[in-house]
């Protein structure tokens, strides 16, 4: 498969009154057409800030410091505001976690998505909101010409997320990154708005960053998994890899707190102790060293590079063993 997008040794900093703090550090991955891949991780472990500096959306007190994003080959990190601003919603596209902040209240959701369009695909008035109108009807909402008429807060939250998606999906972008795209839905909403995603991707060809903390959401959506913690990438391999064979202690204990329908009678859950810590860039060994049971003093001074634990299979760990460390079961007790 072609890729289109890779991102190397990307650096974003922040400035704040304690000084820089690095929120994603020395992060890579590659991206291939019609691909999924999940980036997980607990808040504040650096997944958002890792998609808007794909975007380029960084506030004034945050700036990569380093890296490379190459979009198609081309390099957006040397593009100026106005080259970039000709690629989102274009080239790349982002739906971000509640619709509600991302529509202008005070705009037509046809507004909205007509100018997207207009801006993008150089079509006139009458071209944009025929091609609107389609969008409307391929996210499965109903009479969709009486909604390019409605304003945001008419609508649901499904349906705002439905509108977004259009919107995001209009451009036919090589790039889709969805930042916790169902996070305040319900249950049944939330599976059809994945599967939506899915099926609008595939017939596409759009690649997605699936940006979320449900590991549900991962083994249905995902075709491969970005498993973050303090700002560095500490596990990727394939989604069943993943879900079978989890090699770093952090993974593991993810999985361990999830609940599973084969679940024995009385088991209980596992939880990971402690927190990500607030200044791990000051940290000179392994930033899971304070919360993990494989953890020696080797540890706690040396940082692990992330290296090839089997063939596509990537791991930030000392102690882990190639064939992946099964996870004691008073591990995280």
């Amino acid at each position: 498969m072609e890729r289109v997008l890779a991102v190397s040794h990307l650096q974003t900093a922040f400035d704040t009154e304690q000084g820089k703090i690095i929120s994603v550090d020395d992060v890579s991955f590659e991206l291939r057409a019609g691909e999924t891949l999940a980036i997980v991780g607990e808040s504040g472990c650096g997944k958002s800030v890792t998609a808007l500096s794909i975007m380029r959306l960084l506030g004034k007190s945050s700036r990569i410091e380093d890296g490379e994003i190459l979009l198609e080959g081309k390099d957006i990190l040397q593009l100026n505001e106005r080259e970039m601003r000709g690629i989102r919603g274009n080239r790349i596209s982002m739906i971000f976690q509640e619709p509600m902040t991302s529509l202008n209240p005070v705009f037509t959701i046809g507004y909205q998505l007509m100018e997207s369009i207009q801006l993008h695909l150089s079509l006139d008035k009458k071209q944009a909101y025929a091609s609107a109108v389609e969008m409307l009807k391929k996210v499965g909402l109903p009479r969709p010409e009486q909604i390019m008429d409605e304003y945001p807060f008419a609508l649901s939250g499904g349906m705002r997320q439905r509108v977004m998606i259009a919107m995001a999906l209009a451009c036919k972008p090589k790039v889709l990154i969805a930042d916790e795209p169902t996070t305040a839905l319900d249950v049944t909403v939330q599976a059809q708005i994945m599967r939506l995603m899915k099926e609008l991707c595939k017939e596409s060809g759009t690649a997605i960053i699936l940006i979320t903390h449900d590991l549900g959401v991962v083994a249905e959506m995902a075709d491969r998994v970005l498993v973050m913690y303090a700002g560095q990438v500490v596990e990727e391999t394939d989604v069943y890899s993943l879900f079978e064979k989890p090699i770093h202690p952090y993974t593991q204990g993810l999985l361990g707190s999830v609940a599973r329908l084969d679940a024995d009678d009385g088991e209980q859950l596992t939880a990971i102790p402690g927190a990500v810590p607030a200044r791990y860039q000051t940290m000179p060994g392994c930033r899971f060293y304070n919360r993990c049971y494989l953890a020696t003093d080797h540890c706690a001074t040396n940082l692990p590079p992330l290296e090839v634990a089997e063939e596509g299979h990537l791991k930030r760990c000392w102690e882990s063993g190639a064939s992946g460390n099964r996870m004691r079961e008073d591990a995280y007790e």
